[in-house]
């Protein structure tokens, strides 16, 4: 396997960012969502347009992580969404990371995080929220790790099937500077 590259996504990568997300998706929640649900759900959250436009949005970022010039991981960052009452909109918000599952264990969403939260902190110190699946454990614990904590919950809508999601929380004051003790890679279903 050749050394991964992290660089920052422009309009021109939308149609590399909406097949690795799907590729990624699928490959972690295939089996969980009735076809049609998951159909829906793709149909929706990997919109070719609909990414074009987040890639030229000003308040958003996204990153693109390649091998050998094929797209195997990407994140996204933006203003914070959650539906929770002390998100302001000085909050940011990591929306997506992704890394396939052949290259997890790599360290690539740690360099990713590393990556999104020097910009999401780029003007200073800010809260950063994400949200997880309630079920995907192990992203939790890579999260812990950097100093985020379960902070809420909501409904997440995969077609019409409707899933706990868990709303993580890193204080403004908590280091970007990752556990020293974090090696593994995690992927997060967001």
């Amino acid at each position: 396997m050749s050394d991964p590259l992290i660089r920052r996504a422009g309009p021109a990568d939308a149609e590399a960012l909406v097949r690795i997300g799907l590729d990624t998706f699928c490959e972690t929640f295939e089996g969980i969502y009735s076809d049609r649900d998951l159909r829906a759900y793709l149909a929706e959250a990997y919109d070719l347009n609909r990414t074009r436009a987040d890639l030229t949005d000003p308040a958003k970022a996204s990153w693109l992580v390649e091998a050998g010039g094929e797209p195997i991981g990407y994140a996204s960052v933006g203003a914070c969404a959650l539906p929770h009452a002390e998100v302001t909109q000085a909050c940011g918000e990591l929306k997506r990371i992704y890394v396939l599952r052949a290259w997890q264990g790599s360290g690539l969403a740690q360099r990713l995080l590393a990556t999104t939260m020097a910009w999401l902190e780029r003007e200073g110190p800010r809260t950063i929220w994400l949200g997880v699946w309630s079920e995907n454990l192990k992203a939790q614990r890579f999260y812990a790790r950097h100093g985020f904590a379960k902070a809420g919950e909501y409904d997440f809508h995969v077609g019409a099937q409707i899933d706990l999601e868990y709303i993580f929380r890193r204080s403004a004051h908590i280091s970007s500077t990752p556990n020293a003790n974090s090696s593994r890679d995690e992927h997060n279903p967001a």
